[in-house]
């Protein structure tokens, strides 16, 4: 007979597998780094199995992984904004400043995801590309199902904005509004 312990890992085995893919994908369309994506899950895998009593025991665990997977994807970007602001600190004492930096004139859908501030990227792509409903959008992100709603319009708004027009916009993001 096996022990708890055993069916824990079990469980835990059962719910890495069927997960693991998925959770990579949405650490890699939050921070646009596929290679920080496999470590991002990871990391909140590790995390959910430290904490696995109270994960399984949640209403939602797949919504609990995601918020940890949202949680350490924005301590990254938070950490690469702040080492660039040192960077660009470091070399505006040494450089000329430039006044127009160069902007490519065509943007896939990734650059601009990566333009849009956090909460409305992650809800853009928890809505569009996982399909996830308004309500397990606000559960995984910890927010209001409001929130969601004008977040993620704003989102589609702006994307569209910085895609050039409606029906390509659109079209990138699975035909929704």
């Amino acid at each position: 007979m096996g022990t708890s312990a055993d069916d824990a890992a079990t469980e835990f085995h059962d719910f890495f597998e069927r997960h693991h893919a998925e959770l990579a994908r949405f650490a890699h369309l939050l921070t646009g780094e596929a290679d920080a994506a496999d470590d991002l899950a990871a990391d909140a895998l590790l995390a959910l199995w430290h904490r696995w009593d109270r994960v399984r025991a949640a209403q939602h665990p797949v919504a609990y992984a995601r918020g940890v997977v949202a949680n350490l994807a924005r301590t990254r970007i938070r950490s690469a904004v702040r080492e660039r602001r040192r960077v660009a600190l470091f070399w505006s004492q040494r450089a000329e400043h430039v006044d127009a930096p160069d902007v490519p004139a065509v943007l896939d859908v990734r650059s601009a995801l990566r333009r849009l501030p956090f909460r409305k990227r992650a809800c853009v792509v928890l809505r569009h590309a996982f399909d996830l409903s308004e309500r397990e959008t606000a559960l995984t992100l910890g927010i209001s199902v409001g929130t969601v709603k004008s977040q993620t319009s704003k989102a589609v708004a702006q994307l569209e904005q910085l895609l050039g027009h409606r029906a390509a916009a659109s079209e990138l993001v699975g035909g929704r509004k």
